[in-house]
């Protein structure tokens, strides 16, 4: 028995790395998926495909998740086209780890992180939210980072923390407002192997994390994505407000 058979879900950031693998899960699952995307709408019509090829039903919508009005379209459009949207799972990030200064003294980066990974989420809970209350059920899936609750060194890294703690307390917070009918959960991936962390992160500093994590490697999207599943199917359907740390035991 497929776990998520005839379940409509709503990922964000679908178009790559962890996000597709949520969304490619989540059709062989047994979910129709819609695949959002800012602005990699050619690696977003591939994932498409791919969940087409499996017989299920996906579509590409771009949306910036750091804008509201954006939100509102892509969960309009979701809405049109399937007539409601059973889970919904926040894994959109902002970038800002690239490009010149990154977050130092950039209060432009700064606010698109905040936008994106505090406020988006928070903005997209809330709106759909008010759909899957009036179906009477829904799940909700945010994404965290498991060192939000115990601090890391670094600029940039302590920036990101602060937001994903955000999320976490948010997350508890908004379950215990919109239960029963909503349940809400947070997967707070420790290092993943993803080929962005490959291509920005300097071999130095990755042996260095490898050599702190008690599994000894990091982890894969695949390792993410099936939590997520996890927590959006009824297999977890007594827990909410939790998160659960994907991190090969380093925290």
């Amino acid at each position: 028995m497929k776990r998520l058979k005839d379940k409509i879900a709503v990922i964000t950031g679908a178009s790559s790395g962890i996000g597709a693998k949520i969304a490619i899960l989540f059709a062989k699952e047994g979910g129709s998926v819609v695949v959002n995307y800012r602005k990699s709408k050619d690696n977003a019509e591939k994932v498409v495909e791919e969940i087409k090829c499996m017989g299920q039903h996906a579509i590409a919508i771009q949306a910036d998740m750091g804008n509201k009005k954006d939100i509102i379209r892509l969960i309009s459009a979701t809405m049109d086209k399937f007539g409601h949207i059973d889970i919904l799972v926040n894994n959109a990030g902002a970038d800002i780890l690239t490009g010149s200064g990154a977050l130092a003294n950039n209060d432009e980066k700064l606010e698109q992180l905040l936008n994106v990974d505090l406020k988006g989420t928070i903005n997209a809970c809330w709106l759909v939210a008010t759909i899957m209350q009036k179906q009477g059920a829904g799940v909700i899936v945010n994404m965290g980072w498991d060192l939000a609750t115990h601090g890391i060194e670094g600029l940039n890294p302590q920036i990101f923390a602060a937001s994903k703690a955000g999320v976490l307390g948010f997350t508890r917070s908004f379950a215990k407002t919109v239960a029963p009918e909503i349940r809400v959960n947070m997967v707070s991936p420790g290092w993943i192997a993803t080929s962005f962390s490959e291509k920005h992160m300097q071999e130095e500093y990755f042996q260095a994390r490898i050599k702190e994590i008690p599994l000894g490697r990091f982890g894969k999207p695949e390792d993410v994505a099936a939590a997520v599943v996890f927590l959006a199917s009824e297999e977890s359907s007594y827990l909410s407000g939790e998160s659960i740390n994907i991190n090969g035991g380093l925290v």
